[in-house]
């Protein structure tokens, strides 16, 4: 929210100093200047019978009438990270981009799916007592070893235990998931 009328009538009425008006609406020296000098640029008087919208289109021209971003699918977004273990959101994001170059940067594409997820998900909060629950199972996909005096590739999955209170957690890489493996990793 712009607060250009404001800033004019401390300014006119008020007489304050660009210092004082910046002060009093909690924005910068630079920006109060920047509107008085649009103000008067624009060629209009105070008073002015316009209000807060019209004056903005009026003072800041190319902010009112930017044109609308191209906003990406953010279900199917959402369904391409779900389904797909190894998708990324800077990969969904360099996607877009390429298909809408002046598109939403990266930090707002992400800001948009979290606002999205948010409205779309209905999450349950468990509280954990501390040391009353540890959560486990191996995560991810196959990964590999490499035995440096051999070359082996050995395939391993990573186990993993989280303590529900806390959010220590530990890792370790299994030769497989076997009823041996799971209960070795868990001791």
């Amino acid at each position: 929210m712009r607060k250009i009328l404001e800033i004019l009538r401390l300014h006119f009425e008020a007489g304050l100093s660009g210092r004082a008006i910046a002060l009093a609406v909690s924005l910068a020296l630079s920006t109060v200047q920047e509107c008085l000098r649009r103000f008067q640029a624009a060629g209009l008087n105070w008073p002015t019978d316009l209000d807060e919208e019209a004056l903005e289109a009026r003072l800041y021209p190319r902010l009112a009438s930017a044109p609308a971003v191209p906003l990406p699918d953010f279900a199917a977004v959402q369904t391409a990270l779900v389904s797909h273990k190894a998708m990324t959101r800077r990969h969904l994001w360099q996607q877009y981009r390429a298909e809408y170059p002046d598109g939403l940067g990266y930090s707002a594409f992400c800001a948009q799916l979290a606002t999205f997820t948010e409205q779309q998900a209905t999450v349950l909060r468990r509280e954990h007592a501390p040391g009353a629950a540890m959560l486990i199972d191996y995560a991810g996909p196959n990964l590999a070893i490499i035995d440096r005096q051999t070359g082996e590739v050995q395939p391993v999955r990573l186990f993993v235990a989280v303590l529900g209170y806390s959010n220590y957690t530990f890792a370790l890489a299994t030769r497989g998931e076997t009823t041996a493996d799971w209960l070795a990793a868990q001791v």
